[in-house]
């Protein structure tokens, strides 16, 4: 009987172990990025290097392509974390939605577009952009109110003084203008280089350098989702904490070769142009907190654009503190 017991106790004991072992398993995240963008190397860096793994968080990455999207997909459960514009949560915001999306980690810090021209226009002006027509982005969109504000900035009437094309769905942009429309266009990294390379455009001037710092891309998730599980989006953001670090600290060449995987249809040469390019402009947040400064400039620029519901207060869509923590843990 005794050795029954001792038999009895060991094969409990041994379950008891194997039951906290199950609970050692990596959280899943599904994340969904508005796009597929070198504008992301930080977070793309952190991936490859394994830093969400050692939170023990495992990522399921998709492209959703487009803002609206990006948060369907998120509102509707498809997807824990949105990769996308911070204006889109102004918007669920303003639609009074029951759980609301809230920002809780910054990505980037600028606008990610570049201006590309059909020709080489090697003494660029933006008064170049009057009497053309101009391939904007989506109507509501960052990449569009960023680039009307620079306009605008520029004394250029968008009414008048240009033909502004806003009817090309988001991921059909490049091509719409390989194809053929429009003497400009707003494009992102890695496109901008690609069409450089192939005689297709050439980039004249930065929308990020032009309009400064702004919360422009951020990780996002429902706020009930932050209320259940804040450990978890703190282990996420200090992951994403180290991939920043790592890209501020190392070459383009580097950080390209590091993201290769994620951009197969790239070549590596335009990777580190592109890297460099946003890293020139300071694109990159070094972390994920976001500032209220920066809030403020995103509700001037989307009202400026005619696009803001309301000036939704900063700690009513950002929760500072996963950030905050997040640093304090991993610095």
């Amino acid at each position: 009987m005794k050795h029954l017991f001792y038999t009895i106790c060991g094969l409990a004991f041994c379950f008891v172990i194997s039951g906290c072992a199950s609970t050692d398993e990596a959280d899943s995240v599904q994340v969904a990025e508005v796009t597929r963008s070198v504008f992301y190397a930080p977070f793309y860096a952190a991936l490859a290097e394994g830093y969400f793994e050692e939170e023990n968080i495992e990522v399921e990455l998709t492209t959703t392509w487009g803002g609206d999207k990006t948060m369907t997909s998120l509102l509707s459960g498809g997807a824990d974390v949105a990769l996308v514009g911070s204006e889109t949560s102004i918007y669920v915001a303003a639609q009074e939605a029951a759980d609301p999306a809230i920002n809780f980690a910054a990505l980037t810090q600028t606008d990610g577009t570049f201006l590309v021209a059909r020709e080489d226009l090697s003494n660029f002006d933006w008064n170049d952009l009057n009497d053309s027509t101009f391939l904007g982005q989506r109507k509501g969109g960052m990449p569009q109110m960023v680039g009307e504000y620079v306009l605008k900035q520029k004394n250029i009437d968008l009414k008048n003084d240009l033909t502004l094309l806003q009817n090309v769905d988001f991921g059909n942009i490049p091509s719409a203008f390989a194809s053929g429309t429009g003497d400009f266009v707003q494009l992102f990294e890695p496109q901008a280089s690609t069409f450089e390379k192939e005689g297709i455009g050439k980039v004249i001037a930065s929308f990020g350098a032009e309009s400064g710092l702004v919360p422009y891309t951020s990780f996002m998730a429902k706020e009930s989702m932050l209320e259940k599980d804040p450990d978890l989006f703190v282990r996420f953001s200090k992951a994403l904490y180290k991939g920043q670090q790592l890209i501020q600290n190392q070459s383009a060449e580097k950080t390209a070769e590091m993201i290769e995987s994620y951009f197969e249809d790239t070549d590596l040469d335009i990777l580190i142009s592109s890297v460099e390019r946003y890293k020139e402009q300071d694109s990159y947040a070094s972390d994920p907190l976001l500032t209220e400064e920066a809030w403020q400039t995103l509700l001037d620029i989307m009202e400026e654009a005619g696009e803001l519901p309301d000036r939704v207060p900063f700690d009513d869509l950002v929760d500072v503190d996963i950030a905050k923590k997040a640093m304090n843990e991993g610095g």
